[in-house]
């Protein structure tokens, strides 16, 4: 993996605040943060869009809304129904939650309509749109069915987690997602990243993005690694 500067580790991340009882005063403190670091994203929930993209205007950083989650288990039209709602109100990136019951059932012509649906919704608006496969419940066979499946569908980004579930990003998990969908769509790591080893070896499995609350503490254990550089 290439030396990285300070500045191009943190726009790895999609800063995340996804809790139930947020507030107003986190979404001012996640932003700012953002913005202080040089993070990619605030990764929220649909409600504070808005407030967030407000909060950011006139800044690189984008604001990312969840869909579906973080448990999938809505259908493709209320999918895509919030999906719009997010951009409406301003958002610049989608993650949504594929429908893990389906893909356990073999129903594979489901999972492939959403798909479509959900990233050629995206993309009418010309945002970044990224798949959650939530990978702790599921079989390496079935992750690599997806990765092929999105290879073809090509979203911008495939993720291995909510964060909510039972497990998180694991590098073996990383490195199947990459070696399918090579440089065609990029593979975000969320879940459990939490201290710097983790996340650079996350990246140099084949992360392109990195989802975490730890961010900060992450690029604060850089700097001192790099001297700041």
């Amino acid at each position: 993996m290439k030396n990285l500067t300070v500045a191009e580790l943190a726009n790895y991340f999609d800063h995340t605040w996804l809790k139930p009882d947020a507030r107003y005063e986190d979404f001012v403190r996640i932003c700012g943060e953002a913005v202080e670091y040089g993070f990619k994203m605030v990764a929220i929930n649909s409600v504070p869009v808005r407030v967030c993209k407000e909060l950011l205007a006139g800044t690189a950083v984008h604001v990312g809304a969840a869909i579906g989650f973080p448990l999938g288990q809505t259908t493709v039209e209320t999918k895509r129904f919030e999906v719009e709602d997010a951009i409406r109100n301003g958002t610049d990136e989608i993650d949504y939650v594929i429908n893990i019951g389906q893909v356990k059932d073999g129903k594979w012509d489901y999972v492939r309509n959403e798909m479509e649906t959900i990233i050629g919704t995206v993309r009418e608006h010309g945002i970044i749109g990224k798949v959650i496969f939530e990978n702790c419940y599921l079989t390496k066979e079935e992750i690599a069915r997806l990765s092929e499946m999105a290879a073809e569908i090509r979203p911008d980004f495939i993720k291995t987690s909510t964060g909510m579930g039972t497990g998180g990003a694991t590098l073996e998990d990383v490195r199947l997602m990459k070696s399918i969908v090579g440089d065609a769509v990029g593979v975000k790591a969320a879940g459990g990243i939490r201290d710097l080893d983790t996340c650079l070896a996350m990246i140099e499995a084949g992360a392109t993005r990195i989802g975490s609350s730890s961010g900060i503490a992450i690029v604060e254990e850089y700097k001192k690694r790099v001297g700041g550089i």
